[in-house]
């Protein structure tokens, strides 16, 4: 099997820079008129891995909409993995897992162990108990073709004083995190350790081209417009995979019209990284 960047970088160009998120949030199961228990999920995550399964570059399954229903929800996320990854899609979880030793490992084990039943292709990770903490992700990854991506700049009002922190190196705790990423891919044309950069952040105050994926969250419904994307990501604009959860889901439950929003999302984004 090829490198995770490899693959992410042939989906991206065969079916445009778009990631599709998979939140099975209370009110989206509302909005489709699902109950909101473990059968009302199985029903919205199954629609809408068959329906973007075959046309998104990416995926991101939220684990925590899945997780509050226990174990049965695991057992959906599990097949809605399973439907994305056979239909194609690149299958990045979003479980934002940050430990050290032996319950990192237990985490990467989890998720990027191929022969784990819960198996992606890609997870996000929290380096906030220092970048080193996520070495048994890292290793892991490597040995099973897969990848991580790593927080570094968000758009939620909380990070700037974390993120943005100056440490005594002169860099911002940002800035670091992305100089941790771009040696790790350093040599590759995509590598397989990308960084989340969210899609309304403020001008960065480093470079973003690390070589590597940046995963930008918060388009459409949570304000990111292609503009932002054009504006923030100038310069390593084919790195971008732009991710939207809701404003896509809101096209459901028509399986259809679900895929038809992720091929317009697409298209769009097409046109910004050719810009």
């Amino acid at each position: 099997m090829s490198s995770f960047g490899e693959r992410l970088r042939r989906a991206l160009d065969d079916r445009g820079p778009m990631c599709a998120g998979i939140d099975p949030h209370a009110s989206l199961l509302a909005q489709w008129d699902l109950t909101d228990d473990v059968a009302g999920l199985e029903r919205f995550a199954l629609t809408v891995a068959e329906a973007f399964g075959p046309v998104a570059a990416a995926i991101k399954p939220q684990s925590a909409f899945f997780e509050r229903f226990g174990s049965r929800g695991i057992a959906v996320l599990e097949r809605t993995i399973e439907i994305c990854r056979e239909a194609g899609a690149q299958v990045i979880l979003d479980v934002k897992r940050g430990d050290i030793g032996s319950t990192a490992q237990g985490y990467a084990d989890a998720y990027l162990d191929q022969s784990s039943p819960l198996a992606v292709d890609a997870i996000t990770a929290s380096p906030y108990l220092g970048f080193g903490s996520l070495t048994p992700m890292i290793e892991t990854a490597r040995r099973n073709d897969a990848g991580v991506f790593v927080l570094a700049l968000t758009s939620n009002p909380e990070a700037p004083p974390l993120q943005r922190a100056v440490m005594a190196s002169g860099q911002t705790v940002a800035a670091s995190i992305l100089s941790e990423l771009s040696a790790l891919n350093q040599g590759s044309v995509m590598g397989s350790f990308g960084a989340v950069v969210g899609a309304t952040i403020e001008v960065p105050d480093t470079s973003l081209a690390i070589a590597g994926p940046l995963l930008v969250p918060g388009v459409g419904a949570q304000g990111g417009t292609a503009d932002d994307v054009r504006r923030i990501f100038a310069g390593a604009l084919d790195l971008v995979v732009p991710s939207s959860s809701r404003e896509l889901l809101s096209a459901g439950p028509s399986r259809d019209a679900l895929a038809d929003a992720v091929r317009r999302a697409a298209e769009e984004f097409r046109a910004v990284v050719a810009s």
